[in-house]
């Protein structure tokens, strides 16, 4: 049963047209009143700089906060207050646990949001096994299955405007959702920070951000912390290297498409063409990054991260490691009779990356970024609350 101090609080906040706040969001207002009296960790990243601009947390503002914070690890090594003192502080944590719901209270449709962060890595490895299954039987019914002689040829195994109809769909409902759900949550939080509209000096400084991801160097350009208190560039790299690799891929694709439609060159393509170098590079880019997050998130020590979203991460892990690992085997396979299989397995796997990218780890980054833009605003009005001196 609800205290007599929750309930009244709960009046409260619905009288003036807020809705209360969830567990985890009134545990990282507490712990952020809390170093906000300490404020030892300011110079760390951006997060506390832009908390001592408040002296309430309110559901917008433990949201902004909770995206703008890149999980380093440094602040909960340094801080006195770290468990187990009674105080019990551990802000990575309870960032991560906000971020979770994050995802699922701005996911559109809701229900996939919340669906997919329960079942994760079930979900995307049964998405992706059952639509390679689809299209194995698919080809088995066409008996192209074990086609050879097709000189890496795609399209003599599934025509051009077939993919483009299975495919166009999956990507336009990835974008929608993504779309709705960053925009939800770009109108929500700006309003708790200053309100004040984008310029382009504020953008340029978010996206340097974004693109460097300078807040995975610990505040001093040594790294984060991973299994322990030692610090290390290896997640920032990892995470590079996964970024940049997909970023190729989808490089690689865009190019491929103006090629066909613009210039009219069909594939399939062949070194030096740009969409096999994009591609090639890109993909062994990404198989090396994602070797390098699980490795990561395995040793990670469990007071950085929250536990229940480990699922969701391998999940969105596995399908990146398998979409460049099918896709490189693609090419090496190009003149074998296992072509038409590995077509099928690669197209089945990317199918289920982008029907899921709205609701996992993906979704992290575009969030992170509009904090990031939102920081950037704010950090430039003039500062109403502060110490004196400030």
């Amino acid at each position: 049963m609800q205290t007599l101090e929750a309930l009244t609080q709960e009046a409260r906040a619905l009288a003036q047209g807020a809705l209360p706040l969830s567990t985890a969001e009134t545990e990282v207002a507490r712990q952020l009143q809390i170093c906000n009296a300490c404020r030892y960790c300011e110079g760390f990243c951006a997060v506390f700089p832009a908390m001592t601009r408040r002296l309430e947390f309110g559901k917008a503002d433990v949201h902004y906060l909770a995206n703008l914070c890149h999980n380093c690890g440094a602040c909960l090594h340094a801080c006195q207050y770290a468990p187990p003192h009674v105080f019990a502080v551990n802000v990575p944590q309870s960032m991560a646990q906000l971020r979770g719901q994050t995802y699922t209270d701005y996911a559109w449709p809701p229900a996939l949001g919340a669906l997919y962060q329960r079942n994760g890595l079930t979900l995307a490895l049964a998405l992706a096994a059952g639509l390679t299954l689809f299209l194995l039987l698919a080809l088995q019914f066409n008996g192209t299955l074990t086609a050879q002689g097709l000189g890496g040829n795609f399209y003599k195994i599934f025509p051009h405007n077939l993919l483009v109809s299975l495919f166009a769909p999956v990507f336009l409902f990835a974008a929608l959702a993504l779309t709705l759900g960053v925009r939800r949550f770009w109108r929500e939080v700006t309003p708790a920070t200053s309100g004040a509209a984008l310029s382009p000096p504020a953008t340029a400084e978010a996206a340097h951000d974004a693109l460097r991801l300078t807040y995975l160097e610990g505040g001093h350009g040594q790294g984060c912390n991973n299994e322990d208190d030692a610090f290390s560039l290896s997640r920032q790299r990892a995470h590079h290297l996964t970024f940049y690799g997909f970023m190729l891929c989808f490089a690689a694709t865009s190019v491929a498409t103006l090629y066909h439609y613009v210039l009219g060159w069909q594939a399939p393509y062949d070194l030096p063409n740009l969409p096999k170098v994009l591609g090639a590079v890109g993909g062994v880019s990404l198989l090396l990054g994602t070797v390098g997050l699980f490795k990561l998130k395995w040793q990670r020590h469990p007071m950085h991260g929250d536990a229940a979203q480990k699922p969701m991460d391998y999940g969105f892990i596995a399908l990146l490691f398998f979409t460049s690992l099918t896709g490189l085997a693609l090419w090496l396979a190009r003149d074998s009779a296992a072509l038409p299989a590995l077509l099928a397995a690669h197209l089945g796997v990317v199918m289920a990356l982008f029907a899921t990218l709205p609701y996992g780890k993906f979704a992290h980054g575009v969030f992170r970024t509009a904090a990031l833009l939102r920081n950037a605003v704010e950090k430039r009005q003039p500062k109403t609350i502060g110490l004196s001196g400030e």
